[in-house]
């Protein structure tokens, strides 16, 4: 099977597992990150194949929602690797990207490989996580897990362990403080870099409309 086959495959296999969740994790977002990743991936003159196949499976099994199950992903991700004939050398780049590109894994004290394929991928999940787009899924995955929009008596977290991160209750709007506004200065690559810029821009007006609305001062 051809590199072209293998990605038509992956594509319609990830969006018939995804296409119904409701989190900000369904297909669309996976369209997103991967259409970003191939853009940068071709401004960075990255391997476009290892690129689209890390970007299309990297929510499969995704741990937040499967109870935090870190099982689920590696046990998906590798049998669909399997039962389309990717050797194993690749499987495992692929596997090591998703596995350790997560905001979560970031928090961790442990040294990572980033290659210019991670990076990529990395950046292109960020992405999707600013600007409109990022607002929207930070309100529908807090209204898919029940949580509030906001509590003023409570404060943001400033530091926080990977443990702490993924047990939260946060409401949506100390999300933004304790990820989203963050990630601008995480990206890895320039072109990532240009288009982070405006969407933290955009996520910063936005705040500062949604608390001028919330004390009724607007």
């Amino acid at each position: 099977m051809n590199t072209q086959d293998i990605l038509k495959q992956t594509q319609e296999y990830v969006r018939k597992a995804l296409e119904k969740d409701s989190s900000g994790h369904d297909w669309w977002h996976i369209y997103r990150v991967w259409k970003n990743a191939l853009h940068i991936a071709k401004e960075e003159k990255a391997d476009l194949f290892i690129v689209q196949m890390a970007a299309l499976l990297h929510d499969i099994g995704d741990p937040k929602l499967h109870q935090g199950d870190t099982t689920v992903a590696p046990r998906l991700i590798t049998s669909w690797l399997d039962q389309i004939g990717l050797e194993k050398e690749k499987q495992k780049e692929i596997l090591y990207i998703i596995e350790n590109m997560s905001f979560a894994s970031s928090l961790e004290k442990k040294e990572i490989k980033k290659t210019k394929e991670f990076c990529i991928v990395q950046d292109a999940d960020r992405l999707d996580a600013l600007g409109a787009i990022g607002i929207a899924r930070c309100f529908a995955y807090t209204g898919h897990k029940g949580r509030l929009m906001h509590d003023p008596e409570r404060k943001p977290r400033k530091t926080l362990t990977k443990e702490e991160y993924r047990k939260t209750e946060t409401p949506a709007i100390h999300h933004f403080y304790e990820k989203l506004l963050l990630l601008k200065d995480k990206m890895n690559t320039e072109t990532a870099k240009k288009i982070a810029e405006q969407r933290h821009a955009f996520m910063e007006k936005y705040l500062a409309q949604f608390f001028k609305e919330w004390d009724c001062k607007a």
